[in-house]
């Protein structure tokens, strides 16, 4: 072993996302010393902004703000610490290949009148199902912010945490119960097919949905996403809230480091954790890759579960079968991230002239149901589809701090593409898909592929080593339902402590999971205090 310090800290917390600055804040907002370790030369973990040309700056990985709690962003006082967020609006909008641009307007008027153009009946279907799943979406709101429950019959905890949640759906009507269980459990496409007749109209909400996620629209289970991106976000706490972070996505973890800072958070850069130092079944610090030992009464990880247990932790401390189950946990991340600089704005065909540069900054190029499902089957064969489904946004109409003058940020969301390529190597693909990717936005803005000055390409092995994503997975484990609520992590294990006394697990891949939510580095750093209380770590390190 290398070096280390006397000094034995409350807390240390593996990771510096920003699930991981949330928690470090609550902790240290009790007067918790706590040590924040980041891998990396920045903190922000996959919540940051890069340069990636002189003076242009992209949010590299993660790109819109759309659920970032607002308890979190009161709690912590995060507008005083510089963030500011302008809402999208339109929250979406569809580039079709006939030349048509469809907004979806915040207001819902609005929206109604835009979706009429098209089906006045599914216009009318849009405003009664809009106030079905918001109301659905609200019985699931409560359970965000706290941890899922424990479902054990034989417990007194266990009775206690199902009274919990029965008091949750105190109110609900039998109808509104087969309505959440048919999202939870029923596919977007099917769900669409049998409410609306316009494939146009179908294609607005496929565009808002399955982000990240294995499964085209037809899969079992992705209609859940229908209610998951109608809880509410944003210092306003709106129902369905997105926006532009202005300074880019790294302007909330900025913020967040340093609403750590003032409450007595300490933050190392450059520190990556090598292993969990354990002893006697029990979490007693780390050791960094450069052997330095450093001690804490707990370990809080925001690393994702697979990382965490099977890099960090000799298996032989951890019970079998729970092993068992973090390897079965479904990862591959279906995903890629393409950045571009441009030396000028790109031109989608059919945007209205008189939109304002705000109102031009967010296209999701996806033409039907049947491509994305299409788009899904090459890729769940280890193929690069030929035609993606490519989200574009040109961020710097929406902050023009982003990039000098006459300069332009484009940066596109890619799915699907494969982690486990059939053949060949992602090193050796990475510029056939960036290809690719420019080939597809070049149908809809034919300006762009001749305006690119910088091109950066992450592919899903680039989130991996770059990012410390397992596989790729933005949300440290794909979003299903055997994978959510009281099964995520793995069941038995759902409510961030871990097999390993003093151990917590605070990032995407605990309750409720991926996003830049702040939700789960919240509810880890209450568990971890309702345990502190109660006096179990108190000389834990001694």
């Amino acid at each position: 072993m290398g070096l280390s310090s006397n000094r034995i800290y409350d807390a240390i917390v593996i990771g510096a996302g920003h699930n991981g600055l949330t928690a470090a804040s609550y902790l240290a907002r009790t007067g918790l010393s706590v040590l924040v370790l980041e891998r990396r030369d920045i903190v922000g973990g996959c919540c940051v902004t890069e340069e990636i040309a002189p003076g242009c700056r992209v949010s590299t990985t993660s790109y819109i703000a759309s659920m970032l709690r607002p308890e979190v962003i009161e709690d912590l006082k995060l507008a005083e610490h510089g963030l500011r967020m302008v809402p999208c609006d339109p929250a979406i909008q569809v580039a079709f290949p006939d030349g048509r641009v469809v907004p979806w307007w915040v207001d819902r008027t609005r929206a109604k009148a835009e979706f009429g153009k098209f089906s006045a009946k599914d216009a009318e279907t849009f405003v009664r199902v809009d106030d079905q799943l918001k109301k659905l979406a609200r019985y699931l709101q409560p359970f965000f912010m706290e941890p899922p429950p424990e479902i054990d019959a034989g417990s007194i905890g266990g009775w206690a945490d199902l009274f919990r949640v029965g008091k949750r759906f105190r109110g609900i009507s039998s109808d509104e119960i087969s309505q959440l269980v048919a999202f939870l459990t029923g596919s977007l496409g099917e769900f669409l097919d049998h409410n609306y007749e316009s494939d146009i109209i179908k294609t607005m909400f496929l565009a808002n949905n399955v982000y990240g996620k294995h499964g085209g629209p037809y899969q079992p289970g992705t209609a859940i996403g229908l209610l998951f991106h109608l809880l509410s976000g944003g210092e306003h706490n709106l129902q369905g809230f997105s926006g532009h972070v202005i300074g880019g996505m790294g302007s909330i973890t900025q913020a967040l480091a340093a609403a750590g800072r003032k409450l007595g958070v300490e933050i190392r850069t450059a520190a990556p954790v090598a292993q969990i130092d354990i002893r006697n079944g029990r979490a007693r610090g780390v050791v960094l890759q450069d052997c330095t030992e450093i001690r804490a009464r707990m370990v809080l990880s925001n690393a994702d579960p697979k990382r965490t247990f099977l890099g960090m932790i000799p298996e032989s401390e951890l019970p079998g079968d729970f092993v068992h189950a973090i390897r079965g946990i479904k990862m591959a991340g279906p995903c890629a991230k393409v950045n571009l600089v441009l030396n000028e704005e790109p031109r989608f065909t059919g945007t209205p002239s008189q939109y304002t540069p705000l109102e031009r900054s967010f296209y999701t190029l996806v033409p039907s149901l049947e491509f994305a499902e299409r788009c899904y089957d090459t890729c769940k064969f280890g193929e690069i589809p030929e035609e993606l489904w490519v989200d574009c946004v040109v961020s710097s109409n929406a902050d023009d701090s982003l990039a000098p003058r006459g300069k332009h940020i484009l940066t596109c969301f890619v799915q699907y593409v494969p982690y486990h390529l059939r053949q060949g190597t992602w090193d050796e693909n990475r510029e056939l898909l960036g290809d690719r990717v420019v080939r597809k936005i070049g149908e809809y803005a034919p300006n762009v592929p001749n305006s690119i000055l910088a091109r950066q390409v992450l592919t899903p092995l680039d989130l991996e080593r770059t990012y410390g994503l397992t596989e790729g997975n933005i949300f440290h484990g794909d979003l299903r339902l055997e994978q959510l609520f009281f099964m995520r992590p793995v069941s038995g294990w759902s409510q961030y402590r871990t097999p390993i006394d003093g151990l917590y697990l605070c990032g995407a891949g605990t309750h409720p999971g991926g996003g830049v939510t702040g939700a789960p580095g919240h509810n880890a750093a209450q568990q971890v205090l309702r345990d502190w209380k109660k006096g179990r770590f108190k000389e834990a390190a001694a």
